[in-house]
């Protein structure tokens, strides 16, 4: 296969159709994670249909005194790697196509999901990133558009605006792809030093720590439901030696159902101890929220959630996130 570069959408919107176009936005650098997407898509796709892969260093996605200007900008490696993965196209507009006018007057605003986490640390990011993601969807015209779930609360935002503005398109989800030793894919992984990529790795030690805990909590809250709370019950625990570990389990599953103080606690301290390394992380955020909105869920809370954090490491910012389900108490 051989994948045609395209810098106009008029070329774009000339190409025959037959089956479903999937795309992939990135901002270009691309790696394993996006590779991950483009792969994903061409299966989506199908033999019948068409990959798109957009690259596009979206100016409204950076405030003050971030990194546009030295975001890396790898065109011919990145076609390389969109063509090895499966990609049909990529569309590498310049600012002038995707902004004709200049700066836009009329936005899309991300609302107050777009003011929590990641938008209190980065104001108007959202705004920015919604207008471009609307624009490109607009321009590329696709039947289904694949994110990668490292950036969860910009997947929800994007799903909010598909479903709050009538656009016709099917969003999907694709896992965060991380390096062997558990830090996740990032085009910003490159500014780390050696020094910097050690302390770096306290992110996802942080959300497996929580991740870890909840799974034993929910063990122990399937071992309470097990055998009822009777005398019956104490008697057959007692005589396999677990009564005291089933009668905590027991209070766990009537006091917190998954408990996600104790989740939220256990990512906290890997991170605490992150604060004290050479060099230190410098914590923008830990947070245990609900994907519908990223508010925080309460401890009675069940359903799906995600664990989130967002530090940096010398002058490098890096965000994760883990998903988790927490069962509702028989």
């Amino acid at each position: 296969m051989t994948t045609t570069v395209l810098r106009t959408a008029d070329e774009l919107h000339a190409r025959a159709r037959a089956g479903r176009r999937a795309v992939v936005m990135t901002m270009g650098a691309l790696h394993e994670g996006h590779a991950t997407l483009i792969r994903a898509a061409r299966e989506i796709a199908d033999g019948t249909g068409e990959v798109v892969v957009t690259v596009f260093v979206n100016p409204l996605q950076f405030g003050a005194g971030e990194d546009l200007d030295r975001y890396p900008r790898t065109l011919d490696a990145d076609v390389k790697l969109a063509e090895q993965a499966g990609a049909d196209v990529v569309f590498a507009p310049g600012v002038d196509e995707v902004y004709p006018g200049g700066e836009p007057q009329v936005r899309i605003t991300a609302g107050p999901m777009g003011e929590r986490l990641e938008g209190a640390a980065r104001p108007g990011h959202f705004d920015g990133m919604l207008t471009v993601v609307a624009k490109l969807l607009h321009l590329t015209r696709p039947d289904v558009a694949l994110y990668g779930q490292k950036d969860a609360q910009q997947l929800a935002l994007i799903r909010r605006m598909v479903r709050d503005l009538n656009f016709g398109v099917e969003i999907v989800a694709v896992p965060t792809v991380r390096e062997p030793d558990g830090l996740a894919l990032s085009s910003r992984n490159r500014y780390l030093s050696t020094e910097e990529r050690r302390t770096a790795l306290a992110l996802s030690e942080a959300l497996f720590a929580g991740r870890d805990r909840h799974a034993a909590q929910e063990a122990l809250r399937a071992r309470a439901r097990e055998v009822p709370a009777t005398r019956a019950r104490a008697e057959a625990l007692s005589a396999i030696g677990e009564s005291r570990a089933a009668a905590d389990a027991h209070a766990m599953a009537k006091a917190v159902p998954g408990g996600p103080a104790a989740v939220r606690a256990a990512a906290r301290l890997v991170l605490d101890e992150a604060l004290r390394m050479k060099p230190p992380i410098t914590l923008d955020y830990v947070a245990l929220v609900d994907p519908a909105d990223f508010t925080d869920i309460p401890d009675d809370f069940t359903g799906e959630a995600v664990l989130a954090v967002a530090a940096r490491v010398g002058a490098t910012r890096l965000i994760d996130n883990i998903p988790l389900t927490f069962g509702a108490a028989s």
